[in-house]
């Protein structure tokens, strides 16, 4: 062999860390073997270890235990050198595990373990291993020797070894995942039986009682963690006529507790896992150990719902089998019928809800059991449809996650891609479970912050990309767990109302009922209605809502209002059902039906706006559909599809029939997340700006003489942050003219731009606010550039000053519209800034319209505009810090507020703590009153106080299911803390 560099930056290549370090376990191994041309020859035998290390988790870790195993005992390595498949295994463990790394190197001798090519030991050899190891003799075994329960903790560790090289070794550590667990339960058994051999040995009487173990949880379902609570119930009879039931209980729990007290201590030999017992009868204020009569009782009258789901995984385990057996004989048909007691389902749903709800907000993302897409999802999921199909169905029974998995696959209760994907989602994160658990063999569920924790986690796994490439699979994996987990409750509902399994267990319509309310459905019959329309009859059609309605229900149910959406799903597919390109749609590009979903569940607004196009759902196929299209692009499509029409009624609606489909297009971005709020507030400026230019070339056929005009934008739309419902703010300007009629024309076209725009119909109205106009609504809507002048420069007031802050160019003639703005610019940049007069006039008619506008009857509070720390409060303080400062700061001379703000920031007006209040204040605003017409159809500024709608915008704007009064909460916390900053800026000193 060639020989090796083993520089530190060789090292550093081969993946260790800790250079310097590693290179001094060199040496050492070096003087210590006195092997010459120093550490390039240490790891040159015949076996490659620095290749073999290289290969492991954690090469510095390995090659630091090899070190101190051959420091202290030599003898050991000497097999593993000519033996480069037994050196692999070594190397793995001691790289892959720091706790079986120091076992290793405290008892060398288990590594001989290693020698032999990893398999699967059967349980009962494992059995008889333990108990010969703890000296446990007799028919039933007591094991009397003072040090057995350390022999027996040091057992463990010598077959964690094993197996811990069985899984590291692995070329596909998540096929063989399931047989691991397994294996780890077979000797979570053997260990529980040898610590009950110890402790009849400590108990007086013992043989005067027959004490059954049985298993629960993960053991019982033969998938144990490496590090797990061992879930058990202890169940006693007599051993002898002699014997009462009650005195062979008291006996048995002197075992059981010592049982318990062996399983959970730590000493120097390590510890085992833990025995739980906490869910027996009564949980932990129950007796420890019951009769199979007090168990039968107690779940023949006691036991609630919750109980009969953890059954399901009960298994006889250790001690006497035949008692254990019992009790689980006993248990076994309150499973089964489970499902048919009161509020079943509810109190499901409602525990796995809770769970979520109780992990700590910095833990709830790195969660791999307990977390949402998480192990339990899938587990819970699993139990539940077992729990309900397999009252009529033994194949479904199984205890084991995985084995359970397939069989409900293969009896059809879940598809088979829905049943392969959640398969390798669980065996992934089970693996990512046992590899975090292994390392430290700590009991621990949370993927790892650390850098280098994941580092070694992803070499383990042999991921390439390192950390990065962990933690997206793990994301990907939860996000699909999830979506998997909302799928499975809903095929039962598709077998029991379409009958598409004639041979199998239906639903009656009670249940049903029940399921769909679970769901959140609050007219759970008016849904089967919905559901039998779409599944009746033979057609293609109908053939293609079956196969969607599960995966649309689970949909459905996670968006605000799953009726609405069913019912919206209905009436499009009645009016896009028969078209050969949406069946296509619906059956091969999952992403646009689970969109569709989401979008029918989420917004009135879009659901009418659907409904009278339903083509647009064409939209929903990808992100780049769902982007803003430029404005030339809009102003493109809207002018040739009015040149197809030659009556102005028709030409004009083509052009709102676009806009209607471009405002389908921005608002489902928005539910969607595809757009983000600055983009959405472009892309509806921008629609507006093409709109009126397209509306102009069309009133131009009937004003034919008209001049040329310029449209100013004001407001939100000059600042290129329009909302879902914001109107156009507007002025016109003309060129001069010396046609005394041009004043007059001009005015006619834009009277008949209005009114095309305004008028009812179909499509959404774009309504025209030109009150922000020289003379307001009392001075005339047209005024020529030279007239603007005049105005301007004599009689202009400072709430125009003001407005113009936000004046940019809206449509029309660009040369017109920037003449004026250069004309204004002195009176919105003033020198010398804002006179200490004008600014309490501005702070005069701020108070002015608080008081006229926020309805009466309202909390000031809740409205998102006017109320304290809303939008007015926030826009009129940067505006009043541009009319002081813009004439000598330019950057501050934009007509958008968070770019002025951010310029206010950098040139030091404004504080960047302030800012940040008042930006998050802003957005939170301007993205509540979006979402208010989104779920309700029209514009509002107040907040809802109907709580079905506050639930359904806090769900749009990312809440869970049931937190409304976290959304108001924060939108009151926010905005107070925006008030504060507006009171010192915009009424205090220090404006």
């Amino acid at each position: 062999m060639a020989r090796l560099a083993t520089t530190t930056g060789e090292l550093a290549r081969r993946g260790f860390l800790d250079v310097d370090e590693a290179l001094r376990d060199l040496e050492e191994l070096v003087a210590r073997h006195d092997l010459p041309g120093g550490a390039g020859r240490a790891l040159e035998g015949d076996v490659g270890w620095l290749r073999l290390l290289e290969a492991t988790a954690d090469p510095d870790l390995a090659l630091r235990g090899l070190n101190r195993l051959d420091e202290k005992a030599p003898e050991v390595l000497a097999p593993f050198a000519v033996d480069a498949e037994a050196s692999g295994r070594l190397a793995v463990v001691m790289g892959g595990s720091q706790a079986l790394n120091h076992h290793l190197v405290a008892h060398p001798a288990d590594a001989a373990v290693l020698l032999e090519a990893p398999r699967r030991v059967p349980g009962e050899q494992i059995r008889a291993q333990v108990l010969q190891t703890i000296g446990a003799e007799g028919d039933i075994p007591v094991a009397a020797d003072a040090g057995a329960a350390d022999a027996l903790r040091l057992a463990n560790r010598a077959h964690l070894v094993r197996i811990a090289a069985r899984d590291l070794t692995s070329e596909d550590p998540c096929a063989i995942v399931d047989d691991i667990a397994a294996e780890l339960a077979d000797l979570a058994d053997a260990l529980v039986e040898g610590a009950l051999a110890i402790a009849r040995a400590q108990v007086p009487g013992q043989e005067h009682v027959r004490l059954g173990i049985v298993a629960m949880g993960k053991c019982g379902a033969q998938e144990l963690n490496y590090i797990s609570d061992v879930d058990v119930v202890f169940v006693a009879e007599p051993a002898d006529e002699d014997t009462s039931s009650a005195r062979a209980v008291e006996i048995a729990s002197r075992i059981a507790a010592k049982l318990s007290q062996i399983c959970s201590a730590h000493s120097a030999a390590g510890s085992i896992w833990q025995v739980d017992a906490n869910l027996r009868p009564d949980g932990k204020s129950g007796p420890l150990v019951r009769s199979l009569s007090s168990m039968e009782t107690y779940y023949d009258k006691w036991a609630k719902n919750w109980e009969f789901q953890a059954m399901l995984k009960a298994r006889a385990m250790a001690g006497d089998l035949n008692v254990a057996q019992g009790f689980v004989e006993i248990v076994q048909p309150h499973v089964w019928q489970a499902a048919e007691r009161e509020h079943f389902l509810a109190e499901t749903q409602a525990m796995r809800q809770r769970v979520i709800s109780l992990l700590p907000a910095n833990q709830a993302s790195r969660e791999i059991k307990l977390g949402a897409g998480g192990l339990r999802d899938v587990e819970f999921s699993v139990q539940l449809l077992q729990l309900v199909h397999g009252r009529a169905d033994d194949r479904v029974r199984g205890r084991a996650t995985l084995a359970s998995l397939r069989d409900l696959v293969d009896a059809c209760y879940i598809g088979r891609a829905e049943g392969a994907e959640m398969d390798a989602a669980y065996r992934f994160q089970r693996t990512l479970e046992h590899r975090i658990q292994l390392y430290k063999l700590r009991r621990t569920h949370l993927l790892p912050d650390d850098e280098r924790e994941l580092r070694v986690l992803a070499r383990g796994l042999r991921m390439p990309g390192g950390a990065e490439e962990l933690l997206d699979t793990w994301k990907a994996t939860s996000r699909r767990v999830r979506g998997l987990h909302q799928r499975l409750f809903y095929s039962p509902l598709l077998a029991a109302v379409t009958r598409l399994h004639t041979d199998e267990l239906k639903l009656t319509a009670d249940q049903a009922r029940d399921r769909l309310r679970v769901l959140g459905f609050q007219d759970p019959a008016a849904a089967l209605r919905h559901i039998k329309a779409l599944t009746a009859g033979v057609n293609r059609k109908v053939e293609i809502q079956r196969q969607l309605l599960p995966a649309m229900l689970g949909w459905f149910a996670e968006g605000p209002n799953p009726d609405h959406g069913l019912l919206s799903f209905r009436q499009v597919s009645e009016a896009l059902g028969e078209s050969p390109w949406y069946l296509r749609a619906l059956r091969d590009e999952g992403e646009m039906a689970e969109r569709l979903a989401r979008i029918l569940s989420s917004s009135r607004l879009t659901v009418d706006l659907l409904k009278r196009a339903p083509e647009t759902v064409r939209m929903l196929s990808s992100d780049q559909s769902l982007r803003p299209r430029a404005r030339e692009d809009v102003l493109k499509s809207m002018l040739s599809a009015a040149k197809r029409h030659d009556a102005t009624a028709d030409a004009i609606a083509a052009v709102r029939a676009i806009r209607r489909a471009e405002l389908f297009r921005l608002a489902a971005g928005d539910i969607l997340e595809v757009t983000g709020l600055d983009e959405l507030g472009r892309g509806l400026s921008d629609l507006a700006g093409a709109t009126i230019d397209a509306a102009l070339v069309v009133a131009r056929r009937e004003v034919p003489d008209a001049p040329e005009l310029g449209v100013v934008a004001l407001g939100r739309w000059g600042g290129r942050e329009m909302g879902l419902g914001s109107d156009c703010d507007a002025m016109f300007v003309m060129a001069d003219s010396q046609d005394q009629d041009a004043t007059r024309r001009a005015t006619q076209l834009v009277q008949k731009v209005r009114s095309m725009l305004a008028a009812q119909g179909p499509d959404p109205a774009l309504d025209i606010d030109a009150d922000l106009r020289p003379e307001g609504k009392n001075g005339p809507m047209v005024r020529s550039l030279s007239g603007m002048r005049s105005y301007y420069q004599r009689w202009s007031v400072t709430w125009e000053a003001q407005a113009l802050v936000r004046a940019s160019h809206g449509a029309g003639d660009p040369a017109l519209t920037a003449a004026l703005l250069e004309m204004v610019d002195p009176l919105r940049w003033p020198e010398g800034g804002l006179e200490r007069s004008r600014l309490t006039e501005i702070r005069k008619l701020k108070s002015r319209m608080e008081a006229e506008r926020i309805p009466r009857g309202t909390d000031p509070k809740r409205n998102t505009k006017l109320g304290p720390g809303g939008l007015s409060d926030i826009e009129w303080t940067v505006q009043v810090l541009q009319l002081q400062h813009a004439h000598e700061v330019p950057a501050l001379r934009t007509p958008s507020t968070l770019p002025a703000m951010r310029a206010a920031v950098e040139a030091g007006l404004l504080d960047a703590h302030d800012a940040t209040e008042l930006e998050q204040a802003w957005r939170l605003a301007s993205q509540l009153r979006n979402k208010i017409l989104l779920v309700r159809g029209r514009a509002s500024d107040v907040i809802p106080i109907d709580a079905r709608e506050v639930d359904a915008i806090a769900t749009m704007l990312g809440y869970d299911r049931g937190e409304a009064s976290h959304l108001i909460d924060d939108y009151w916390r926010t905005t107070r803390r925006c008030a504060a900053v507006v009171d010192r800026l915009f009424w205090g000193d220090q404006a």
